[in-house]
Formats: structure tokens, sequence, C-alpha cells
């Protein structure tokens, strides 16, 4: 359920609330930043260069990061761009103090970054980097609604000058980008799947890699590849948040070498997401290996799952992709160690990198395809509890792509490349591959029951295509398989609860017993959006989702059906159940079935409303056999003193029979 509503202090704001029937989690956000020390001043100008904007710990926030030819103290400036005059930033324009080091030797100059805080949604900021007398450009950015739907867009590799072809590598990165955030304009993060460039502290193809100017507009939420692991350039360039760059997260374990490492995390609105170092993923050279990974999602999940509705991993190394890297003996080490611990702790999706080719895997529990009867390309899939959803990301350059590769007999689970029994040309971990030798990008559409995933076209066999431009093949037809068509869409639903999970098994009840199931697909119940009433609470109604109650007993026992709902949620905001009432129905009859009479919102007789455990309907002793099905229509009142949120609570259903 959604809530709208106003404040005393800021006027209109959007407020929203969300229910779901044996359904709970949660989400907002949180805050935190950090950084070194502020650089002494120094006298000289200082060239600024390579600006980029970033993923913050949460929507609330931006980092920027830059470098400098001088060591000097600089600053990040921003303002509503409203309040600007003629290019102009006002007096009050607010400030953060950049903080960063040296560059390593062969990059040369020194680093900087600041985190933008305190944005406010809906509006649009300008920002700029620098020092009084010695600004950078200005440049442009627009915050959204804080809470509710929203997209965003995965790019797998452009690795910048793999091809040979700088400029041609460039070209293509910039046109993709361009192609993805002219058709959704709207999307509000670029996340990155690793290889940023080809060669780590190659700073010419830094260059190239943060040439689009939209990479200043949109943040960029980065990913450590096995190109850019090798040197400290990747660091020097990404300003992460709450990035932990302790010693295990570092593949030789030391992070003051010439290396780049750690493991980050953020909330952005209804999506935790978790960001590994995978090129650390054996002990052997000195770092925690991906035991080391595995504590660290655990540990962010255990303290921050509850916050947001759905989980997200990015890495660079995919373990269930289909070209040159699917037998790699390392991919198939993370294909044994990830995947049961991310079955356990409820990830819903995980964005991989490194194999430049696309692929969706069937939804994969504790390493096994959790639904052997699942189709090839489902256009809808119900992971259940521990089913996971991994995505291979093609290249978004075209500076190289490796082509699918053969199953082998090596096994159908665990670090088996075996082939689909379902489709034999694919691994029985894919239930899509392509390779077309043109560049895509991956949009991923966050929406309050699903998660919608699409590899969509940013080019064509056309140049900029590097790699075919040098001599590769390219299967795409310009008519059928244009820019911006699609080669892959999946809606995922989510899991909604044990209860949830014993409606589906017993879909259909045994003779001579009694039972009961929800009738259907048990989706969230979404309330809309709640209307304010008399300027001192809001209202929002709906249906549950309807119950058949099946009884074939020849006792003709009496039963009835009952029904309670926890507190509303969301991160550390909360208000009562009680303020949920509902005024029950028999959809259909049959099994001697009568309606419950109606509960009041707490909110009407300050009582308790569906706190407590409520009739939804019985039968008396003596009743027919048959089946009913049981509605209720929900009436849910909440004070306006509830803060702004995304809440969602669970509806417990409970059936007593003789």
């Amino acid at each position: 359920m959604k809530l709208s509503t106003s404040t005393q202090a800021s006027g209109l704001v959007r407020r929203r609330v969300a229910t779901g029937v044996t359904a709970a989690v949660l989400g907002l956000t949180v805050a935190l930043g950090s950084g070194m020390a502020s650089p002494a001043a120094a006298a000289e100008p200082a060239t600024l260069s390579g600006i980029i904007l970033g993923v913050g710990a949460n929507e609330t926030q931006r980092t920027v990061t830059w470098y400098s030819s001088a060591d000097t103290a600089q600053k990040l400036q921003v303002a509503p761009t409203a309040e600007l005059v003629n290019g102009e930033f006002p007096a009050g324009a607010a400030t953060f103090d950049a903080t960063g080091a040296a560059n390593i030797a062969t990059s040369g100059g020194f680093n900087r970054h600041a985190t933008i805080t305190s944005l406010k949604e809906d509006t649009a900021y300008t920002y700029r980097v620098g020092s009084e007398g010695n600004w950078s450009p200005a440049y442009s950015f627009k915050t959204q609604d804080f809470e509710g739907d929203y997209d965003f867009l995965f790019f797998g590799d452009p690795q910048i000058g793999s091809s040979g072809d700088l400029a041609q590598d460039q070209a293509g990165w910039q046109d993709t980008v361009d192609v993805a955030t002219s058709a959704n304009p709207n999307a509000e993060l670029l996340v990155s799947g690793g290889d940023q460039v080809e060669t780590a502290n190659n700073e010419s193809q830094w260059n190239s890699f943060l040439a689009p100017d939209k990479l200043r507009s949109y943040p960029w939420a980065a990913t450590i590849g096995n190109h850019d692991v090798g040197g400290k350039a990747y660091e020097q360039h990404f300003s992460t948040p709450n990035t932990d760059r302790s010693a295990p997260l570092y593949s030789n374990g030391n992070p003051a070498s010439n290396t780049s490492g750690g493991d980050y995390w953020y909330i952005y609105k209804d999506v935790l997401f978790i960001d590994l170092n995978s090129n650390s993923y054996a002990t052997s050279q000195g770092g925690g290996g991906d035991a080391a990974h595995l504590a660290y999602v655990t540990d962010v999940i255990n303290k921050h799952g509850s916050e947001a509705k759905w989980k997200v991993l990015t890495y660079h190394h995919s373990i269930y992709s289909p070209a040159d890297h699917a037998k790699d003996s390392d991919n198939k080490a993370r294909r044994v160690d990830f995947p049961t611990t991310f079955s356990k702790l409820g990830v819903d999706l995980v964005l991989q990198g490194h194999d430049h080719s696309y692929s969706r895997s069937y939804l994969i529990k504790n390493g096994e395809k959790a639904d052997p009867a699942e189709k090839p390309g489902a256009a809808d899939v119900y992971p259940g509890p521990g089913g996971v959803l991994y995505v291979t990301g093609n290249s978004s350059s075209g500076s190289k792509y490796y082509d699918i590769t053969k199953p082998d007999t090596s096994g159908t689970s665990g670090a088996g490349n075996g082939a689909d029994p379902l489709n034999p040309d694919s691994y029985w971990y894919n239930s899509v591959q392509n390779q077309e030798h043109v560049r895509t990008y991956v949009k991923v559409q966050v929406r309050n029951d699903k998660l919608v995933v699409e590899n969509v076209r940013s080019g064509t066999c056309a140049a900029p295509n590097s790699a075919v431009s040098r001599g590769s093949w390219c299967n795409n037809t310009t008519t059928d398989q244009p820019v911006g068509s699609l080669v892959d869409k999946v809606s995922v639903h989510p899991y909604h609860g044990d209860s949830q999970s014993l409606a589906v098994n017993v879909p259909n009840v045994a003779p001579g017993e009694f039972g009961w199931t929800i009738d259907g697909y048990n989706g969230l119940v979404d309330l809309g959006t709640a209307q304010e009433r008399n300027g001192d609470h809001f209202e929002a109604a709906g249906k549950i989702n309807p119950l058949l109650v099946s009884d074939s007993r020849r006792s003709l026992a009496p039963w009835s059906v009952s029904a309670s709902v926890s507190d509303f949620k969301d991160a550390d905001k909360t208000f009562s159940g009680a303020n949920l009432g509902w005024s029950p129905m028999v959809l259909d009859g049959g099994a001697g079935a009568k309606a419950s009479d109606p509960v009041a919102s707490g909110y009407d007789d300050h009582g308790k409303g569906l706190s407590i455990a409520r009739g939804l309907g019985s039968a008396e002793q003596g009743h027919p056999r048959g089946s009913a099905r049981l509605g209720a229509d929900l009436d849910l009142k909440i004070p306006d003193s509830v803060q702004k949120g995304g809440y969602r609570a669970t509806l417990t259903i409970t059936a007593l029979s003789s």
C-alpha cells in the first residue's frame, strides 16, 4: 500500500505504505560517509579532470571523484539548479570538503572525492568541484521520488582498449551510454559489471571510459574487474560507500599494495546492493578468499536486509556464464562456494560480467536448478524460498566478445558444465544464452512486487563495434533486431513467506480432509495510494487474496478461518496493525461457509482492529461438504503522525476445525 501525506514543516510530500498476505519485507535508507584528511593547501592552480558522479550510501547522497594536478585543498559545491542565476551559484550553495591522496606514479597528480548529503527528492541539482577561482565546469543531476518504483541500468565489461582501437572502443561505449540513458532518461543508477578498462593503470584508457558526459549526471556504481584490480587507478577514480578495505577482501591480503580491492554496500530505495571484489577468491595469495566475501555478505544482510525489499549482488566473475570463461577453474570454485549461502540469505538477483556474452540463469537454489521443470526462456519466474536469478552482461562497448561454448559431461549441478536436458546446446544452469557480437546493456525495473530484467541491444553489426570492425563475425539484422530491441525479458515474482509456501504446496485438498489455500498466486496485496481525510488521517482500501476452503470430511464438523496482522514496518519506522480493519465476505458459497462480522479500523473505535485474531469465515456442525472462496475488503486508516516510508506487514491466516 502506498501512502501520500503532508508534513507540518515542509508542505506536501509523498508517503508510502505496503502490506502483503504472509509477506514481510521492509525498506529504506542508511547514511554513512568516510574519507581521509584533506590535503594541505598549495598555491599553484590545479587542473581538474576525470570527474565522475558515484552512488552514495542511499538515495539522499551522491559521491563525486576527480583528479587534480596539484595538491591543493578543494571542495565540491552544489545547489538546486533553480537557484542558479545566469549560471552563477548562489552565495548559500552547499559545500563539502574533498579528501584524497597522491596518485601512484604512473597516474600522476592527486585524487579527490567528496560526498553530497541531505539531497531532497524530485530536485534538479548543479555541482562543480575545485576551489574559489579554479572551479571545474558545472554538471547537473536530478533526484526522483525517494520511495517506490524505479529503474537501473547494468553494463557488462566496457574494457576500453581491449580491441586495440582505443578511439572506437570509446565511441562504442559512448554510444551505449547515450542509447541507454536516452531510452531510459529516468533511470536512477548505472551499475557496473567490472573491467572498466583493459589495463589497470592506463590513464588514456580511463580517460576514454570517463568520456561520456552522462557519467557526470547518473551515479555510477563501480565494480572491480580482473583488468581493473592490478593497480590503484580503480580506487583513485571511484569513491564507494560503506566500503570494507580490510586485508581479507584483497586477493593478496595487502590493501597497501599496488592493487585495488574491498567490498561495499548501499541501499537505494527498495534495494540492498552488495558489491564484491571477486578477484579475491582463493587464500593461496594471502587474501581471505570466497569465505571472506560470504562472511561480508552474511553480515551486511543480517544487519541491513530488513531495510530493503530486494537484495541484489554484483561482482565481476560470472559463475553461470556460457562462453570462454564458463569452464574456468576459478569460476567453478566460486560456483561451489557462493550459491548455497546466497540462497539461504534470500538474495534475489546476481549481476555479473567477465564472459562478454549474455546469459540468464534458471532459478538456482543451493547450486542446483531450483525447479527441474522450469522451461528455457520463461517470461515469468517464481523463485520460492532460496531461488536466485543470475545474469551475465555482454560487452557494452563492443571492444571484445566471447563466443558461446558447448556443454560437456561434467555434471548438471554444482561445478558441472553439463548440458541442459531441456535444451542440450545450453549449459544446465542457463535459461537463455545469447551472443550476436552486438553491444547490449541490461535494464532492471524495480517494482513493488517484481523485478523485471531486460537485455537490450544498444548497437548493431555497424560501427562503432570495434571487435566486428577488426574482423569478428556478427549475426544481427537491423530490421528485426534494431537498437533498442530486446534480446531477453523476464519478470521475477518474489516469495512471500512460509505460509505462502504451505499454500502453494497444498493446491488441492485430499479426499476426506479439511484445508485451505490461497486461491491462485499469492501476490503482494497493494492497497494503492492512500488519500488524506479530514486533515488528520489517511485512508486506503483493498482486498485480500481470496482463500479457497475445502471440506470433504464425513463428520461435517465445524470449521473457522481467522487472521491477524503484524505491525506495519519500514526499517525503524512502524505503526500499529490495529489501524487495519476488514469486512469479510463469501465470494463463492459452499461447505456451509458464512462470513464473519466486520472489524473496524482501530483508528475509528480505539480498538485493536486486526492486530488480534479476527474471524474471516466459518461453518456450523452438520454443514454440507464442498468448497468456498472467502475474501475481505480491507480498510486501513493511518494517523497523519506516521512518517513517510514504504511499509509492509504480515497477515497470518489460521484455520481451526474439530
